[in-house]
């Protein structure tokens, strides 16, 4: 339970400095990151059970990056209120995501 709550906050604060330094992505506050995290993650979950873990946003490889953006973008339509992504936006946060998620393995956050 704990280190859920762990990983929401890490990636809530990921979210938040992505914001912050990359243009096309606004996030609302430390609240706004933290629902936006989780609309992410469970995005992530469902695009993963339903397309399989090849498909997955946390698998390596060119197909999670798309998927990861794809998620990050739709989120915004889930949570307008709280993140708002371009297009490039959504490329450059998963890329970013990406470079986080190779040096801090998922379990870790």
């Amino acid at each position: 339970m704990i280190g859920t709550i762990v990983r929401f906050v890490v990636s809530a604060l990921v979210l938040m400095l992505i914001g912050y330094l990359l243009p096309g992505i606004t996030v609302s506050g430390f609240i706004g990151a933290l629902i936006a995290a989780a609309v992410i993650a469970l995005l992530g979950y469902a695009v993963e059970a339903i397309l399989g873990e090849k498909i997955s946003p946390r698998s390596r490889g060119l197909v999670g990056f798309i998927t990861a953006a794809v998620v990050i973008y739709l989120a915004q339509f889930i949570v307008p209120n709280y993140l708002s992504v371009s297009l490039l936006g959504a490329l450059l946060a998963a890329f970013v995501i990406g470079i986080i998620d190779a040096f801090v393995p998922t379990e870790l956050r």
